[in-house]
């Protein structure tokens, strides 16, 4: 009877045995090769979507399952990409793989269907559209060089001669070499003038060649600088202007998917552990649009801190000055020492946008930060009639912690470019549609009427009687 028992107690055990053994396999068959895929996947996100436009790193939340991050203010929910794999970014994006095809020919006009130029996209940049541009003919290696000359020297270009600069950032177009030599003049495709302009026949006493492209390359502010130039001596233009031939921005944002414009920051505020409201620092404290005078009145509504070497400023070193801007406020102004077209410089993508503040812009028009800036990242001095008007919004954010946080949703959405302009210029160059133009007057372009505004309508405008 004992013996039995035992002998139905051993086969109910090695029944147990073989079931653990079954579930144990079934278990290690699947869920290995389960979790090597979650894994990866996670990996691909991450690494397209870490950025630089926090001045450090951001990390997506890819899966539901996916642990967060023990840096938990930094991780941002992207709700849109969970469930389906990020698409692959254009080369010119700091992970980007995606290179250019040939650009397509529009079968009944013969002509290029990517538009490049101001004529062709008079409302864009096109920075982005130049840099996947391969000319339909382009013969690669067996395309003919672009000689391009820098004609005021080679010091602030902080590129080296030959072709080099193409090679070594991976140009789609790279037929092209860069040279010093005035001597080599007559026989260079293009010649650039670098912030001034000076007549090269008079310089050398070699004569223009019929082909060659002459640009102007410039990016001091267009109230402050205007142009002595004789008339279509100038093809292209390379500025800070959205309608320049090849627009050289300060800065650049692109997002990873056009669609995808604004993200919910996950665990993050952005006005935490800041005690003060506004603050600004100036070099310059004359200019015309009278900024200072601004910062002046709006801080009679609302605190603001000024620093500076201007009497009665407050005084700190610049790097000191980035430090607390962070630490201690939540509003910058970002204000440019001119109102002009699209003049947009550091003081807004550096000074501002890199750092967890949020600018107040003066320097452009509304339309020319939507163009080049992230949606919903800045406030913009000319929505509001007067500095109060403005001061009393600014007190609203600052009571309202949502609300100011909303203007941090665009972090994580894309990053801040390399513009590529010599990548861009040598694809243009080799562009057989491009347009045959010359500039009758480029001063009158470049700062005719309308293009600068200093009305200052706050200062005028009646203040309403009590």
């Amino acid at each position: 009877m004992t013996n039995r028992r035992i002998y139905h107690l051993l086969n109910e055990l090695l029944i147990f045995i073989l079931f653990i053994i079954v579930v144990y396999s079934i278990f290690t068959a699947y869920f290995p090769v389960k979790n090597r895929h979650y894994s990866t996947q996670s990996y691909k996100y991450e690494t397209k979507m870490i950025t630089q436009t926090n001045h450090d790193e951001q990390i997506v939340e890819t899966l539901k399952s996916q642990s967060l991050n023990e840096n938990a203010d930094r991780v941002i929910k992207w709700n849109t990409f969970k469930k389906s794999r990020l698409p692959i970014l254009p080369w010119y994006f700091k992970d980007g793989t995606e290179m250019p095809n040939k650009a397509e020919v529009d079968p009944i006009t013969e002509v290029r269907i990517s538009r490049l130029w101001p004529e062709e996209n008079k409302d864009n940049d096109r920075v982005e559209e130049q840099l996947m541009f391969i000319p339909p003919n382009y013969q690669d290696e067996n395309a003919p060089i672009k000689k391009i000359l820098l004609f005021s020297g080679i010091e602030n270009w902080m590129v080296d001669e030959g072709q080099s600069e193409f090679l070594s950032n991976d140009c789609p177009v790279n037929r092209c070499i860069i040279s010093k030599n005035i001597r080599h003049f007559p026989s260079m495709d293009v010649i650039i003038f670098r912030e001034e302009f000076f007549d090269p026949y008079i310089e050398t006493g070699l004569k223009r060649s019929s082909k060659q492209i002459w640009i102007f390359f410039f990016l001091q502010s267009a109230y402050y600088a205007g142009f002595n130039i004789g008339n279509d001596l100038i093809n292209w233009t390379a500025t800070y202007r959205h309608d320049s031939d090849i627009v050289i921005p300060y800065a650049r944002w692109a997002y990873f998917n056009p669609s995808v414009t604004q993200v919910k920051q996950l665990n993050r505020n952005y006005s935490l552990n800041k005690t003060k409201q506004v603050t600004m620092i100036v070099s310059n404290c004359n200019t015309d649009n009278k900024r200072l005078l601004y910062a002046k009145e709006l801080g009679k509504y609302i605190s603001v801190d000024i620093y500076g070497d201007c009497e009665g400023l407050k005084n700190t070193k610049f790097d000191n000055f980035l430090q607390i801007l962070e630490q201690d406020y939540k509003f910058y102004l970002a204000f440019e020492n001119s109102n002009c077209i699209d003049y947009v410089t550091e003081k807004f993508f550096i000074d501002g946008l890199k750092y967890n503040v949020l600018p107040v812009v003066m320097g452009g028009r509304r339309e020319d930060y939507e163009r080049i800036a992230p949606r919903h990242s800045y406030v913009h001095v000319d929505d509001y009639e007067s500095p109060e008007q403005l001061a009393d919004y600014l007190r609203r954010l600052d009571a309202d912690d949502e609300l100011y946080n909303e203007y941090f949703r665009w972090k994580g959405t894309g990053e801040f470019i390399d513009t590529k302009f010599f990548c861009r210029l040598c694809a243009m160059l080799h562009d057989d549609d491009a347009p045959i133009k010359s500039y009758r007057n480029l001063d009158h372009w470049w700062r005719g009427p309308g293009v600068c505004d200093h009305s200052m309508k706050w200062l005028t405008k009646p203040r309403p009687v009590e």
